[in-house]
Parts: C-alpha cells; structure tokens; sequence
C-alpha cells in the first residue's frame, strides 16, 4: 500500500532528519522536501511554460497486465504495489493520464535519485554539441585531480557508459560499506565525527583502480555521474544549476524550478540529487521521445539521442550485473536500452523513480516513489511489464 505522510513528517514521535530521510515512513515525506533536509542549488525555469494539453483518463487504472512472476494485475493494483507518489502518462506529448497518492500534489518538487544521471548526461550532449565537451577525452584533461586514482586514464565516454575498472560497490544498505563513506561525503548522512570531511569530490577523484581494461565491463558506480558533473562545471565553465537552467531547464518550458544538492563545498550531486516536479521529468522525456527537440527548438542535439537510444556495448552489459532486468540490453550515456521490440530505453532512480520511453508507441511514462528498498529487482520487472502494457495500451 502507498505510505500516507502528515505534513509535519512526525512518525512514532520522531521527526524525519538527515539520519532517516531515505527511510520508510519518512522517506514519503523526505522524497519531496529535499530542500529542507540538505543543502541544495536552485535550477531556476524560464518565463513561459510548455502546456502538456491532453484530457486524462481514470480508466487506465482498470489496465491488466500479467508480470513475469505470472500474477496478474491492474495498473491501479500496481501504484499502491510500489508505492508511488505520481505517474504520468504521455501520448504523443499530451497527457493520457495522471496519478498521485493523497496528501501528494503536482507542484511538489520530488527527487528523482538516480534519473539524475540520465538528465546530466543529456546536458553532457549539449556541451559536446557547443563544442565544450570532447567525450573521448581522457577525463584528467578536465579534472586533473583524479591522477593516481581509477580515473587518471579513463575517458569521458568511459565515465559515461559505467565502464570504469574501479574498485566500489553499490550497496545501499551496508552500512559500514562504500556507499555508507560516499553519502558522509556528500553530506546525505550525518559524518560519524565533528570533523568535516573533504567533500563530494575529494572522494570521488580518489577513488581506487580496480584490475582489467576500462570498457570492458558494464560496472554501476554512481560515483562516476557525480565526476561527469564535475567535468561538466570544468568543460563548460559554469556552475552545474545555472548551466542547466540556460541550456535545458528554460528552453524546456520546465512549469517549475527544480534544484540539485550540493555538498557543504558546493559540489552538485549530479548522480542523485536533482529534484524536479513529475510533470517537469515528464517534459524531459518527451522532449528525448522527439529527438531532442521541444517547443521548436533543438535542445539536445539530434545526434546524441541517436546514439544514446542505439548504441553501448551489449558484451559490456552482458558483463555486467544487470542482465536479470534488460537480458538484451545496452547502457549508453547513462540510459538504459530495454533491448525489447519497441526499442523502449529509459532512466531509473533507487526506490522506484523512472522516466520510461517507448518511441514506437510514441509514450513517455514518469514516476516517482517512495519505495521502501532502494532497489527491488522483483518489482523492477513487474514495473517494466506494466510500462510496456501501458505502453501498448497505445
């Protein structure tokens, strides 16, 4: 069942905090006041915004579907299954539906975990396209802090494609383990000292080598997209929030501000921490569904959605630790090719967060969760088998 969250965000007599935002039941409320738990920059929208016309219809609920797992279920059954906050459905770039849970509005700014990375790469496409990113580069002509650690002769598009022999292990739940060192460093739990850490950044740029040739493996490091945007700041010499704003946020027609967070230095979160309204992440997918381009203009250059969508290494992948969801799928610039017949590709962040594409069906599905593990591979599955009912639906 979806989690219900009073406003005050007071469970059990304790409050939601920085030690248990990303918690259940706490997470329903932390997943959409970001704002008010860690530091973070604004990504300021522009002075119109793209109308997404359309007329919803309530009826899709009542869309059956069986899962890989052979149950059979609803599209309603499966919002309160994975405990989604909103879902939105666009047909040809107007909503065909629109959901969220009680106590949750459009205009709540949500995070979308790891969709972060998707959306970096993207403006990554834009800087090559100004010609300000070159991504076979080797990364130190960017970032020449990373000398002596696994990145000091890898190259952009190593970084981008999650190809780095590096030695971490995304595991969210071990508490004394990698991820636990990074998230003190990023300032998302509270440091087990008074003493101030180094920061986002200085973590990252020292991160060790691990054994074997970049770009042979499929290996998923969020660290990785938090450097792309640290080279991105270098490359471009702008601020990651600004930046975004100026080249993405305004001229999508983004109805609201989103925001980033940033480490006590200022570092952007850039693998994790974008913070967006679901109708903005909607736009987003939309305006990647159409190539690029949105309200006539081309955002993100042509080219780079081509590449994203077709290419990656399928031996890197199938290398990889992700086969169980995509068996036949790629991973290019931070993007996902389900590898199925509709060449559906998406982004997916940790407790339930997607931006779903299916360019045949001409469908974008948006979604943000509070799920209470941050990775379910079980419903990961289903969810993809009801992204492509809906999708068929079309």
């Amino acid at each position: 069942m979806a989690l219900l969250c009073p406003s005050d965000a007071v469970f059990d007599g304790e409050r939601a905090t920085l030690a248990n935002w990303r918690l259940a039941p706490w997470s329903a409320w932390g997943f959409r006041h970001v704002r008010e738990l860690i530091p973070t920059a604004g990504i300021a929208r522009g002075p119109f915004t793209a109308v997404l016309g359309g007329t919803p219809d309530p009826g899709l609920t009542g869309l059956a579907f069986t899962g890989p797992d052979g149950v059979r279920r609803t599209v309603g059954s499966l919002i309160g299954e994975s405990d989604t906050d909103g879902l939105v459905v666009l047909h040809k770039g107007r909503i065909a539906f629109e959901h969220y849970r009680d106590g949750v509005s459009p205009a709540d700014e949500h995070i979308v975990f790891s969709v972060s990375k998707s959306i970096t790469a993207l403006l990554a496409g834009i800087a090559v396209g100004q010609g300000a990113l070159d991504p076979d580069a080797p990364v130190a002509r960017y970032v020449p802090e990373v000398a002596g650690g696994a990145y000091a002769d890898a190259t952009v598009r190593h970084v981008l494609d999650m190809s780095v022999a590096i030695t971490f292990i995304e595991d969210y739940l071990d508490p004394d383990g990698d991820v636990a060192r990074y998230r003190v460093a990023m300032g998302w739990n509270p440091a087990p000292s008074p003493v101030p850490t180094a920061g986002l950044n200085a973590f990252v740029a020292k991160l060790p080598r691990a054994e074997g040739p970049h770009g042979h493996t499929f290996h998923y490091v969020s660290p990785n997209s938090d450097l792309l945007g640290w080279i991105l700041e270098r490359a471009t010499g702008a601020r990651f929030a600004p930046y975004m704003s100026e080249v993405l946020w305004k001229p999508l027609g983004a109805e609201a501000d989103g925001s980033v967070a940033v480490d006590r230095l200022g570092a952007p979160r850039t693998a994790g921490g974008i913070c967006v309204t679901l109708r903005d992440l909607a736009r987003v997918g939309e305006m990647v569904r159409r190539e690029g381009e949105a309200n006539g203009r081309q955002i993100v250059p042509a080219a780079w959605i081509a590449d994203l969508r077709h290419n990656g290494d399928p031996a890197a992948w199938a290398r990889g630790a992700m086969t169980g969801l995509f068996p036949n799928g790629r991973y290019r610039s931070k993007w996902y090719a389900s590898g199925n017949a509709a060449g559906a590709f998406c982004g997916i962040g940790i407790h339930g967060q997607w931006l779903y594409i299916d360019p045949r069906a001409e469908v974008v599905i948006a979604k943000v969760s509070c799920q209470p593990l941050p990775v379910d591979d079980p419903l990961d599955k289903v969810l993809v088998a009801g992204f492509e009912a809906i999708a068929a639906a079309f």
